[in-house]
């Protein structure tokens, strides 16, 4: 199939052309592309701008029953910075290689689902089809610099409140076999600086009560705690990593130079706290690691997220009922899961709306972020057939 001529893949191929890449997004060309397919489609067109420069787009198809509680399809238009020496081709090429392969930035993560949101869309109404919900595809800014002046802003005005919001798709994450990933939570990210002040002096001598020992006190604590959440994972197969809670160490600072004590130093640690886990008791722990190390050891947070609640996969969510019937009529294998990572999505469930993480990237491997990210042109057009029966499927509730 020559996929370069197809309507659908060049549509993708030109919104993959624009390098709204971090930092310092110029987001004007992807207004400008959703404000022309909305025109298109007979969408109503939105732009909200919260924070200058950093525009929040939101296409609508009014439903027949518009007072029904709305479907958001969401997806971020910035992607990741890129280092071109390492990619085969220009990574806002978008080339399509002999085999099909579409490599760009943002192919993944999450131009694919965006761009598949709207192609479904655009084939529903080809076809006449009539939703009974309101549908709203949002394109937001800086989800991947955490999505502060994006969506977890947006989710507490009025704006978004008046559209009424029932159920959120968002995006998942590619998987290299046979079953599609699906993901109805995510972690919560605990970043911690663990301040370990002590004694200062000549580096000669061996004075009691000093930051080097209470920093390697805290060390152990932590690492300790990483290799038993290792343990858990590799003795169960069926476990994945948001499954367990993550610990690593990411930054040490503090001191003046190589003969001086320093009066204080700093390790900060990346946590991704379990669903499972009691937010109240973790912090009770590093508490009391804290003063076991001694005098002068303190915590603050450079980022933490509160607990929020699983979107619910059973028959009390009746959105849940209609997409698994829609998936299974496909005969699609969905793998439910524990987002690895952090998504938009976190902070749709913290306001109370139930959402499920897909991106449906079956047979292929996981490249978000990393060189020659790419995805196969049939993938992509099925997971527009797959939307196609979603849509309506969740819509119709």
């Amino acid at each position: 199939m020559d996929y370069a001529k197809n309507p659908a893949i060049k549509n993708f191929v030109e919104y993959l052309q624009i390098p709204s890449v971090q930092p310092n997004v110029n987001y004007g060309q992807c207004v400008s592309f959703f404000k022309k397919h909305a025109d298109e489609l007979g969408l109503s067109f939105k732009v909200i701008e919260l924070v200058p420069k950093k525009p929040i787009v939101v296409l609508t198809w009014a439903g027949q029953e518009p007072q029904l509680p709305s479907i958001l399809l969401n997806s971020h238009m910035d992607v990741v910075p890129v280092f071109e020496k390492s990619w085969t081709y220009p990574p806002f090429s978008a080339h399509i290689d002999g085999e099909g392969r579409i490599y760009a930035r943002g192919s993944q993560d999450m131009k694919c689902v965006g761009m598949q949101y709207l192609e479904a869309v655009r084939r529903l109404k080809a076809e006449g089809v009539k939703l009974k919900r309101t549908l709203h595809l949002s394109y937001v800014p800086d989800e991947e610099i955490g999505g502060h002046d994006g969506m977890q802003k947006w989710v507490l005005t009025d704006s978004f409140k008046a559209l009424n919001v029932g159920f959120a798709l968002d995006e998942g994450l590619a998987n290299p076999t046979e079953e599609f990933a699906l993901y109805n939570g995510e972690r919560c990210i605990w970043q911690m600086h663990v301040h370990c002040a002590g004694q200062p002096g000549h580096g000669s001598l061996l004075l009691p009560n000093t930051a080097g020992e209470k920093l390697r006190i805290i060390i152990n604590k932590f690492m300790t705690l990483r290799d038993e959440q290792k343990k858990i994972l590799d003795s169960d197969p069926k476990l994945t990593i948001g499954d367990v809670t993550t610990v690593n160490m990411t930054q040490i600072y503090g001191g003046v130079q190589s003969n001086v004590l320093p009066e204080k130093l700093t390790v900060v640690f990346d946590c991704r706290l379990a669903v499972t886990v009691d937010h109240v008791e973790f912090e009770n722990m590093v508490k009391a690691w804290c003063k076991e190390a001694g005098e002068g050891v303190t915590y603050e947070f450079e980022q933490r997220n509160p607990p929020v609640a699983v979107t619910k996969t059973d028959t009390s969510n009746p959105y849940w009922v209609a997409f698994k019937t829609a998936a299974d009529e496909m005969n699609l294998k969905l793998d439910i899961r524990i987002f690895p990572g952090a998504t938009d999505s976190r902070y749709v469930r913290r306001v109370g709306i139930p959402a499920l993480g897909f991106s449906p990237m079956n047979n292929t491997p996981v490249l978000l972020h990393d060189h020659d990210e790419f995805l196969h042109a049939h993938v992509y057009l099925r997971g527009i057939d797959i939307y196609t029966k979603l849509i309506p499927a969740v819509a119709n509730v």
